[in-house]
């Protein structure tokens, strides 16, 4: 998943905050931490990713 891109909210800021960073895998939507990006990732189907969201509001 290294070869992928992964990007940050734009709500994230720059302040190296708790961040997580997504990346779009087609099919999928990868998540890893943004400021441990080696220490693990999932991946989610992109209708759960978006009820994952939704929720969150």
């Amino acid at each position: 998943m290294s070869t992928f891109t992964w990007r940050k909210s734009s709500y994230s800021g720059n302040t190296g905050g708790e961040c997580v960073e997504v990346a779009d895998l087609n099919a999928l939507v990868a998540v890893r931490d943004s400021k441990n990006p080696e220490a693990g990732r999932f991946a989610v189907a992109p209708q759960a990713w978006g009820v994952f969201l939704r929720n969150l509001k």
